[in-house]
């Protein structure tokens, strides 16, 4: 197994109206390239996250920082470095956490919510608190389906509505 070290360089997409950070690991060689976040095309992040809104699916990257301001929704990863073996969370090692105080100085989080298990354990270990582990949508977890997707991040919308 081939690892490569890397840096988190996207930037977080919040605002101080954001009441909801939904984190993820680290961005993928996909998101990497793009520059951000769930970036793979099979990726159904956007997709999911857009049915549970209500909106149209964003195709931007402009609309997808749309569709998270809009709905009070904070973006970033756990991770502001790692080495990784292409996008396989479970290879992460050395990981280095980013600092989420960045965003919890500047908006009022009432919940974070990560985009599978390895985020939750990672933020929990770094933080000591608390999330909700949300299931991956990424293409490797295809025994997750996008009904089911949906289902379990309607929880982001009840929280957005209080």
């Amino acid at each position: 197994m081939e690892f490569s070290h890397i840096s988190h360089e996207i930037e977080p997409i919040f605002s101080k109206d954001s009441r909801i950070l939904i984190l993820g690991t680290i961005p993928s060689p996909k998101s990497r390239e793009q520059g951000f976040y769930y970036g793979h095309p099979q990726n159904r992040f956007w997709s999911v996250l857009s049915a549970v809104l209500n909106f149209s699916s964003p195709q931007s990257i402009d609309e997808k920082k749309q569709l998270l301001l809009t709905n009070h929704i904070a973006l970033w990863d756990v991770l502001k470095s790692c080495e990784i073996s292409g996008a396989a969370d479970s290879s992460i090692k050395n990981a280095v956490p980013n600092d989420f105080s960045r965003i919890f100085n500047s908006a009022e989080i009432k919940q974070v919510f990560t985009t599978g298990k390895t985020a939750a354990k990672l933020y929990q270990k770094f933080t000591g608190k608390e999330c909700i582990c949300l299931p991956s949508p990424s293409p490797a977890n295809c025994r997750v389906s996008f009904e089911e997707l949906v289902t379990a991040y309607e929880q982001i919308k009840r929280c957005i509505e209080g």
